[in-house]
């Protein structure tokens, strides 16, 4: 079933497929809730899945200049109210575990676990903003060009050729954005905070997922990380980058489940 709320004056578009105890599973930077068909399909046979387009993408509408996380944490919670839903294990690749990380903060009590999937608690360093700023700039005249740039290099090298498919479909995803909303997400992500006391204080078991050849959320700083938990399940993958739903679809899959049936 998909079906929309009104949030702040937009439109959010989002999914339920399934009975039982909720999963919510939150996309990444250019993606929207297509990316989990697989996973959802498999998880509703167990579980409640609830999948969303996060503002600007997808079918939901951009909702303002900058989507910081902690807005996009706050449609989330707009999106479980409507369901009538108390609590859930949330699961966020990439930009999606920066919305979930401030979902933590927000609403820890409404948290039954939680999923960074290839993301971070860290903030931008410097650089880091510096180069979302020269990012924006780029996006403004060729937001296109920038999305057939960004999508190929989140894959390992040795994945790209098997994928080139799944590649194009994200591509294609990610250029239907408009450019506003690209921005209003990398100025959002240029704007989020350090939550690694997030990481510390949550009482609810902690999934990372991480991919030794990711450039874009660096293998050491997610091991630094591993540590400060109280309950902790990472899965290291050796041959994986960014998207290691689809480089590792099954192993992945498999690690969520597992992590999600220990969670409730």
């Amino acid at each position: 079933m998909q079906d929309f709320i009104e949030f702040k004056n937009a439109k959010i578009n989002f999914g339920v497929l399934g009975k039982g105890d909720t999963i919510v599973l939150l996309h990444g930077f250019t993606e929207s809730m297509n990316i989990w068909n697989h996973f959802s399909e498999q998880l509703s046979k167990t579980h409640q899945v609830v999948c969303i387009d996060l503002p600007g993408h997808g079918n939901s509408d951009c909702v303002n200049e900058i989507h910081t996380m902690e807005l996009m944490a706050e449609c989330v919670k707009a999106v479980l109210n409507h369901l009538n839903i108390e609590k859930s294990v949330m699961i966020g690749h990439s930009m999606g575990g920066y919305v979930t990380l401030s979902f933590a903060e927000k609403f820890p009590e409404h948290l039954s676990g939680m999923g960074l999937f290839h993301s971070s608690a860290l903030p931008d360093n410097a650089e880091g903003k510096a180069n979302r700023l020269k990012v924006v700039e780029f996006i403004k005249t060729n937001h296109i060009g920038f999305i057939m740039q960004f999508i190929p290099d989140l894959f390992a090298p040795e994945h790209r050729e098997r994928l080139k498919s799944e590649i194009k479909e994200l591509v294609e995803e990610g250029s239907r954005m408009t450019k506003e909303s690209i921005i209003a997400s990398q100025l959002g992500m240029r704007d989020r905070k350090d939550q690694c006391e997030i990481l510390r204080k949550l009482k609810v078991p902690i999934l990372f997922i991480a991919g030794k050849q990711d450039t874009r959320v660096p293998f050491d700083k997610v091991i630094e990380q591993i540590a400060l938990p109280k309950d902790c399940v990472a899965v290291l993958l050796e041959d994986v980058a960014h998207m290691g739903y689809m480089e590792a679809r099954e192993k992945t899959l498999y690690a969520v489940k597992t992590f999600v049936d220990g969670c409730f």
